[in-house]
């Protein structure tokens, strides 16, 4: 028989050489990917063909039979595929599954098993689907036989490399170790003192160590210095910004052109800061976020800080964009809950469930009534039948006792309201007076009369005569002040006074504040809102009701319907029971999701590298057996997210050397078995973060108002209060922000349509999609020209050079070094050194000769030029922080 070159490709190719094909495993997902849509689902048929079932096929439509078992030439649905008719109005098939289909059919296209007569739910799927790897129930595997390493992380890791010819890297010098946990855990940089303590602790010259031997000396160094990261505040502010990201955190609204600031956000950041701090275990971490309002009970006023935080933790589910604020129609609320959906499937699930909102899936097995099950989870409390805008679903603290207090002080301020009214009444009609005066005798009293009319019935003459007295006309509270220049008097001042008096008195009222919150309210049964399937995901075309429920596929081994009334809550209930079922412990997903999580933040690469997807699509497990290991180890360990930090970083993976070598670059070029640590690019805000700390101007204040971002005026973003007029031009006015701009950047506000140039440029998101479950990690020209040029990096290396200047005195030697403790955590070689000695004084030289001024990103600028030895120290500073050993953690 003469094979087509095709099948002669299949049949060489490693994937399905000497395999029987089979319609459910090979091809139907072919199928279900391109062409389902039109041919069977929503009881589509065109061309009257449908293909959901191989029987299907070969029964064909209009054109007859589809598929000729064993003969693929005159199969009609092969030559479609393969002419690019089909699927219509796509990309035409790639030839691996044109291959698979001509294969298949080859082979007389045959099924794996008996097909159902008809299709209906308990059919969606088949048993290849229910079988996909992220829908198993997590078992804790047996360790392998190389668990003789000291820490089951390794004997996994060791297992394979052992398989591949590999083995781990030598272990990282004590410098490098000290650096990369410290941006690991903290996102800062270690100070030069911290680094000397750590190697002499390292190194056993510490006399708490005496009587150990040197690998006993360096693990009690690691694990002193590992808690040591862990108990710090930075830590929250490190894993907080990672976990912002997920939740897809902003401090606007986004969806218009508005993009509206949300006031209140920070509230959520806080609660994520505190909460990774204290070590919350994260299955109530999840709880909370999902639910925290139905765990407070109604009515949410005189609150405890239990209770606000709990409340607070559902910001979680407002961190979508919203478009209502500006323009409250179907369309905006419908994207801000498809987003919101998104947000918890990626988060939660690692599934793109949100790809299901117009039809089934196209790779995974879920379905789109899977996805509006979930859905009504949320629907009650979103209810779009009466949405609430963003201003009007705020949470006060205000409690019912300050709530009295400020009522008091509010009358005490009328009352001095009151003699401010009755004085400027006395005020006015001392002018008036005077100023009838001047009148006439015999036109004062129409004058007055005309004054004391009220304006909007003041009739055509008394608005001609008192045009005629412009004194007269124009005297009101507000122009006071111009009579008592006349009459040297001092009306003005006094009730200027008296209104300050009053709101000092106003001032000392309790501060309302917000929590910007997902709050479901009570509703009778009746008035519920129910959730339709929309016909294509269109919300003008409701189709049959669905009850809330996890996803259809988990139904082999766990409960997924959600009850659609808890009795026992004034609320329906349903997002607690879904957070109760979601932390069970049983569910397949959660668990896998977040250790894969905290393995890519410590390895640069997942487990799972599409830690959002864990579907067809994505990745599979290069270690499936460590991800469940790690997985059911978190959840016995009461859910500890510092458990499982100590856990990866106790091993000997984490702290190879990440050297590389031509052996394993060329057995394992991606570096999937972790034979060696890989290098780390400095997220954009670590970034920004680690200039401020060897600069010395980091402020370590934690939590509150967002440090504000506004333009100057070349149009950049800057940190900085907005100052421009209501066209959007700058007025020029500087606002001092007393330090606020050198806080940590996860404290910038993070307005989706104006970011930071720096966190534009190293890829921070801007959350201009739902979320970010990782970010990219490019490299691009933007980022030299950046770190070359950017205004905030002159000043950060100024910043610097002052520093050095100030520590390490005059002497050029001396503040090389110092600069190269600072910025890179170790001395410079001989060579570094009289390079960049030689390098300042040509540099100052120059200066001396060129005058130049510090640079100022706002505020007012320098008057007089820069000493030429400072401005040459700023030069070295500059390239420094510009460089790649300090850009890259290794």
């Amino acid at each position: 028989m003469i094979r087509s070159p095709l099948i002669a490709l299949v049949i060489a190719s490693p994937v399905w050489a000497g395999e029987a094909l089979t319609f459910e495993r090979h091809v139907r997902p072919i199928l279900k990917a391109q062409c389902f849509h039109c041919h069977g689902e929503d009881g589509e048929m065109k061309g009257g063909l449908d293909v959901r079932l191989a029987r299907f096929l070969l029964k064909g439509g209009k054109e007859g039979p589809a598929v000729i078992p064993g003969d693929a030439a005159k199969s009609h649905l092969l030559e479609m595929v393969k002419s690019g008719d089909m699927p219509k109005g796509k990309a035409k098939l790639p030839a691996k599954d044109i291959a698979t289909l001509e294969q298949w059919i080859a082979q007389g296209a045959k099924t794996a098993r008996v097909e159902p007569e008809k299709l209906g739910p308990e059919h969606a799927f088949t048993d290849e689907e229910r079988a996909w790897w992220a829908f198993q129930p997590i078992k804790k595997p047996a360790l392998p036989k190389a668990a003789a390493e000291a820490n089951p992380i390794d004997g996994f890791l060791a297992d394979k490399l052992k398989s591949s010819d590999l083995t781990f890297s030598k272990e990282a010098d004590p410098r490098t170790l000290i650096r990369r946990a410290s941006f690991d855990l903290t996102g800062l940089p270690p100070t030069p003192e911290q680094v000397e303590q750590f190697v002499a602790e390292w190194e056993g010259r510490d006399k708490s160590t005496s009587g150990l031997n040197p690998a006993e000396i360096r693990e009690k160094a690691w694990s002193s210095l590992t808690a040591r990261l862990l108990s710090l505040p930075a830590y929250g502010e490190r894993w907080g910004r990672h976990w912002l990201d997920i939740a897809g955190y902003a401090d606007s609204d986004g969806y218009t052109d508005k993009d509206m600031v949300r006031p209140w956000a920070w509230k959520y950041r806080d609660y994520v800061i505190a909460s990774l701090n204290k070590d919350k275990p994260f299955d109530e971490f999840v709880r909370e976020q999902l639910a925290g309002d139905e765990m407070v009970p109604l009515p949410h006023r005189n609150l405890s800080a239990e209770a606000i935080e709990k409340i607070t933790a559902t910001g979680f589910l407002r961190m979508a964009a919203d478009g209502t604020g500006a323009m409250n129609d179907k369309a905006a609320q419908n994207a801000s809950i498809a987003d919101t959906i998104k947000i918890v499937s990626t988060a939660f699930y690692g599934m793109t469930v949100g790809c299901a909102q117009c039809h089934d899936h196209r790779y995974d097995p879920i379905t789109q009534a899977d996805y509006y099950r979930m859905r009504a989870i949320f629907e009650p409390g979103f209810n779009t039948k009466a949405w609430r805008a963003p201003a009007g679903r705020l949470v006060s603290l205000l409690t019912d006792k300050e709530r009295a207090v400020g009522a008091k002080i509010e009358e005490e301020a009328k009352k001095l309201d009151a003699a401010r009214l009755a004085k400027q009444e006395t005020f006015i009609s001392e002018v008036l007076d005077k100023e009838l005066e001047k009148a006439p005798e015999k036109d004062r009293d129409s004058l007055r009369t005309a004054y004391r009319t009220e304006v909007k019935k003041r009739t055509p003459e008394q608005v001609k005569q008192l045009k005629a007295w412009p004194r007269i006309n124009q005297l009101s509270a507000g122009s006071l002040y111009l009579y008592d220049t006349t009459y040297k008097t001092k009306y003005a001042a006094d009730l200027k006074k008296m209104t300050e008096d009053a709101a000092a008195v106003r001032a000392t009222k309790p501060k309302e504040e917000f929590l910007h919150a997902f709050e479901e309210q009570p509703l009778a049964a009746d008035k519920i809102p129910v959730t339709n399937l929309f016909f294509r995901g269109d919300i003008e075309s409701p189709k049959e009701a669905v009850k809330p429920g996890d996803l259809t596929v988990l139904a082999s081994f766990r409960p997924i319907e959600i009850p659609e009334k808890d009795k026992a809550m004034p609320t329906t209930g349903r997002r607690l029971a879904f957070a109760k079922s979601l932390t069970d412990g049983k569910h397949p997903l959660l668990a896998r999701v977040m250790v894969n999580q905290v393995w890519l933040r410590h390895f640069g690469k997942g487990l799972v590298n599409s830690p959002n997807d864990f579907g067809q699509l994505g990745e599979k497990p290069s270690h499936p057996e460590l991800l469940d290991w790690l997985a059911t180890d978190f959840m016995a360990h009461g859910w500890s997210i510092k458990h499982l930090h100590k856990l990866i970083m106790t091993s000997r993976a984490y702290r190879q050397s990440s050297q590389r070598d031509a052996k394993r670059d060329l057995i394992d070029p991606d570096n999937r078995l972790l034979s060696r640590m890989n290098v780390h690019r400095l997220e954009a805000e670590t970034l920004r973060d680690a200039f401020l700390a060897v600069s010395g101007k980091l402020n370590p204040k934690i939590g509150g108002q967002p440090v504000p971002v506004t333009f100057n005026e070349e149009g950049q973003v800057i940190l900085g209060i907005d100052t421009r007029d209501t066209a959007g031009r700058q007025t020029g006015k500087f606002i001092t922000m007393n330090g606020e701009d050198y806080r940590r950047s996860v404290y910038v506000q993070a307005r989706r349509s104006t970011p930071l140039e720096m966190f534009a440029a190293f890829d921070a998101p801007a959350m201009t999609e739902a979320n970010c479950a990782v970010r990219p990690n490019t490299t691009v020209s933007p980022q030299s020209l950046l770190l070359m040029n950017n205004l905030y990096m002159r000043e950060h290396a100024q910043d610097l050079a002052l520093r050095v200047t100030k520590e390490a005195g005059a002497d050029v030697e001396k503040q090389v070094m110092r600069a190269w403790d600072l910025v890179l955590s170790r001395k410079p070689s001989m060579a570094d050194e009289q390079e960049a000695v030689t390098f300042v004084k040509a540099q100052t030289e120059h200066y001396k000769v060129t005058p130049a001024k510090l640079e100022k990103v706002s505020g007012a600028p320098e008057k007089d030029n820069a000493a030429p030895e400072l401005l040459g120290l700023t030069a070295l500073c500059h390239a420094l922080l510009s460089s790649n050993e300090f850009l890259y953690v290794d």
